[in-house]
């Protein structure tokens, strides 16, 4: 195997990128993590697979945008659950969004199908569970790549070393140990892009008339509250959000608070409680979450995917954390970001629930004012 200094080198691709870069100035050039495993000059599909959540989905895409920077004129494509699709509408970093119904064999039979038939040059497999390492299998690709560590890890022909070691720290974001296996393989990462997404022209449009029809005045800035979560554990008390709502007020900033449609009693009651008017949207569809946070002058909420698109469409972002990992799921942006955690013995965990106290203290003992000092922090930054 030639060393990395070689590789690059040799590598017309990155050499490319060297020439762009010095072109824009910028102090930093991306490099791959190792050396190439294969002549990328040959590749003209690639795939990725990630499944599972939205905040999982966001954050594949900075590991998208580095291969659309590597690969310009190659096929670039994810595999997704259905639900979790809308993400990535309008991204110009990928070609082909193929999904599946979570639950469904036929779907999943379908997909593989699909798949194979594309006859993929290399398969990142990002997730690591069954179905995706099954599917990366069934793929038939050439180059099928993942983590030694992954189960099922005979299933593919490229095993990447732990993700620690290619970036020499121990404590890695998530994003960066999805990054860690295309730099494995030799394509350019370490300058860890941010994440980000796409507004569409329909979201766009249909975010303004919502906002109109709530009230919110064109010319006025906006904050984005997210008080629901997946888990208690995770999910800051409704009444401190409203106490959040009403400092946004005094600070002329129009709160705008935001839920699924199943959790829409929580933006009921934040707008009960708050004692200034609050703007309540319920049911946003993924893409319009985008919308709505790309012109939101802060977004203040849990720890949740949709604090994921509030920093990959560019907000300004305060996330309350409770049980999760700070290091792994913080926002991964550029714009100026804070999160605010009360630290106990027992972070992280699980978070399903909380096994050291009779309610989850780690989200419980979070102070109202803590959050709105971190705001104003932010918005300051942000100015």
């Amino acid at each position: 195997m030639n060393s990395l200094r070689e590789t690059i080198d040799a590598s017309p691709r990155i050499r490319r990128l060297m020439a762009e870069h010095a072109a824009t100035g910028a102090a930093q050039l991306p490099m791959p993590l190792a050396p190439a495993r294969w002549d990328w000059e040959t590749v003209r599909r690639v795939l990725l697979i990630r499944l599972r959540s939205i905040g999982d989905t966001v954050l594949t895409t900075p590991s998208l945008f580095a291969l659309r920077r590597f690969l310009p004129h190659a096929q670039i494509d994810i595999l997704l659950e259905d639900w979790v699709a809308p993400v990535l509408a309008g991204s110009s970093d990928v070609d082909n969004i193929i999904t599946f119904q979570r639950g469904s064999k036929r779907d999943r039979l379908q997909a593989s199908r699909a798949i194979r038939k594309t006859r993929y040059d290399v398969v990142f497999n990002l997730h690591g569970g069954t179905t995706a390492t099954l599917m990366t299998r069934a793929s038939g690709a050439r180059h099928r790549v993942g983590f030694g560590h992954y189960q099922y890890r005979h299933l593919h022909n490229h095993l990447a070393p732990p993700s620690p070691q290619l970036w020499g720290r121990d404590k890695l974001h998530s994003v960066e140990q999805q990054l860690a296996l295309l730099g494995w393989t030799g394509v350019p990462v370490s300058d860890r892009p941010p994440t980000r997404l796409a507004v569409t022209e329909d979201a766009a449009k249909k975010v303004s008339q919502y906002l109109r029809e709530a009230g919110v005045a064109e010319n006025r800035p906006f904050a984005v509250i997210h008080p629901a979560a997946s888990y208690a554990t995770k999910q800051w008390a409704t009444e401190k959000f409203a106490r959040v709502a009403e400092e946004l007020v005094a600070r002329g900033i129009a709160p705008v608070a935001i839920a699924a449609g199943h959790e829409a009693e929580i933006v009921s009651a934040l707008v009960q409680e708050a004692q200034s008017p609050v703007a309540g949207l319920n049911n946003l569809s993924l893409p319009e979450v985008t919308a709505l946070t790309s012109r939101a002058r802060l977004f203040v909420g849990n720890d949740s995917g949709i604090a994921h698109i509030a920093a990959a469409a560019g907000a300004p972002a305060v996330v309350i954390f409770g049980s999760s990992n700070v290091t792994h799921w913080r926002p991964w942006s550029s714009q100026a970001n804070e999160v605010v955690r009360e630290e106990l013995p027992c972070q992280p965990c699980h978070g399903y629930f909380c096994a050291e106290f009779e309610q989850p203290e780690c989200i419980v003992r979070v102070p109202v004012e803590r959050v709105v000092g971190a705001m104003d922090r932010v918005l300051r930054e942000s100015a």
